[in-house]
């Protein structure tokens, strides 16, 4: 794509630099319009990855604050990365999608309500004890959010019920069982251990089982992408510095084999800490040491010698494949032959590169969108006739499990019954006829 910035611009800012460099490298040949979800829905090139480079390319080099068209449309993208898989020519939409949205954040007015609400999403989701009071209050009232209009409406639909804290909460050291084999720190969230703490339980077994010693570090909270994603740009760089210094300090008094992220999420962002904090001269170097220890928990037990102890009775699994795991990570394989290896059957989901519409605070910032992508996507799940669905990810969990029957689990959790761990509580009990449980298979 040719560009006409002005050098002198490009020169004194190096973001604008790689921007115009991403800009450059998009050939426009339409390969992406297909594979994203918003232009599926709506039809118009201007919520498509090719429609919405030709409006950042506009709106960055014109110098002009971003308006009401350019604004909405960028608000419209998922930021799923369906494109990037199907780009011949390897274009970084997602750093050029992230960047442009904190140049809306830094350059256009909203109307107050959509800012304040950004705003307290921003604020709220990243703290898990505000965010555990705050479901606390809203749970009651979930009965009734069908009948409040809008976002408001939308996020009490999605209330969920808090855990209480755990004793995952707090800095620890958890021994493997049996010989060493490695040191992992685990990324518990912030998000996902108010909600589902049971699939950082599950984790914390899995691995500590098959010879892991799991690091829970001191001041390793949210990862920074809920407010990165809202191009709240100085709050997500914050929660990145901070995790920096606590996982290199962790590093070098005693070793680490791996940075471990259960939310793929998460982990799209934990890899990227080297260009999220290039220009910092003082935690750029130990960023790109974290980030290239940073690993999904999937990839981490694919090199573990994971053997069924339980026979699961062949149970028939839809995997939905997350995102920023499949699309972020281009991770694809490893958590199907993960779960094949301990005797589920896994059944693919048509049209499995499309997002289910969660997308990190997507659901409550265009609920109508996600709403739409949500049944797309829970129909094709139902149709695989599985009687559970897998995930990488606490969003999809939750945006899936609104929308069906069906038991909504991580994929960690169906690995941890398998190998020897409790039985999850959403399959049920246990039932001959339906999930047969026979002697361990192997210890």
């Amino acid at each position: 794509m040719q560009t006409h910035f002005d050098a002198a611009r490009l020169v004194a800012d190096p973001d604008l630099k790689i921007a115009e460099a991403i800009l450059r490298s998009c050939v426009h040949c339409g390969l992406c319009l297909p594979a994203c979800p918003t232009y599926n829905l709506l039809g118009d090139e201007r919520d498509s990855p090719r429609g919405r480079i030709y409006l950042i390319k506009d709106m960055l080099e014109s110098g002009r604050p971003a308006d009401d068209a350019v604004t909405r449309h960028l608000d419209r993208c998922l930021s799923c990365l369906s494109c990037t898989t199907v780009c011949p020519s390897g274009v970084d939409y997602m750093h050029l999608i992230d960047g442009a949205r904190a140049r809306v954040e830094e350059t256009h007015r909203r109307p107050i309500l959509d800012r304040l609400f950004r705003s307290f999403l921003g604020w709220l989701l990243p703290r898990p004890a505000l965010f555990r009071l705050a479901l606390l209050a809203a749970w009651p009232i979930a009965p009734l959010a069908k009948l409040v209009p809008g976002r408001i409406g939308t996020m009490a639909t999605l209330a969920i019920s808090p855990a209480p804290p755990t004793s995952l909460d707090r800095a620890q050291v958890i021994p493997a069982k049996g010989g060493r084999v490695k040191r992992v720190a685990l990324l518990t969230g912030c998000v996902q251990r108010v909600i589902s703490p049971e699939i950082n339980q599950a984790t914390v077994q899995l691995l500590t089982r098959h010879g892991c010693e799991v690091v829970i570090v001191k001041d390793f909270g949210c990862c920074g992408a809920l407010p990165h994603h809202l191009g709240q740009e100085a709050a997500g760089l914050a929660h990145v510095r901070r995790n920096v210094r606590a996982l290199i300090a962790e590093q070098r008094a005693r070793g680490l084999d791996a940075v471990i992220a259960n939310a793929s999420g998460c982990g799209t962002t934990l890899k990227d800490y080297g260009f999220l904090l290039r220009d910092d001269p003082s935690l750029g170097a130990d960023a790109a040491i974290i980030a290239g220890l940073a690993r999904d928990v999937s990839e981490v037990l694919a090199d573990l010698d994971l053997r069924p102890y339980v026979d699961v009775g062949g149970l028939r699994i839809a995997y939905h494949a997350a995102c920023s795991l499949q699309h972020g990570q281009k991770i694809t394989e490893a958590p199907k032959h993960l779960l094949r290896r301990v005797g589920f059957r896994v059944e693919d989901v048509p049209d499995g590169h499309l997002c289910c519409g969660s997308a990190g605070t997507y659901n409550l910032l265009q609920p109508t969108l996600s709403a739409e992508l949500r049944d797309r996507k829970v129909a094709n799940i139902e149709r695989t006739k599985a009687v559970a669905v897998a995930t990488g990810n606490i969003g999809c969990n939750v945006q899936i499990g609104a929308g069906t029957a069906l038991p909504v689990l991580h994929t960690v959790e169906l690995l941890d019954w398998a190998t020897g761990g409790p039985r999850p509580t959403r399959l049920g009990p246990a039932r001959d006829t339906d999930w047969p449980l026979r002697e361990p298979i192997a210890p």
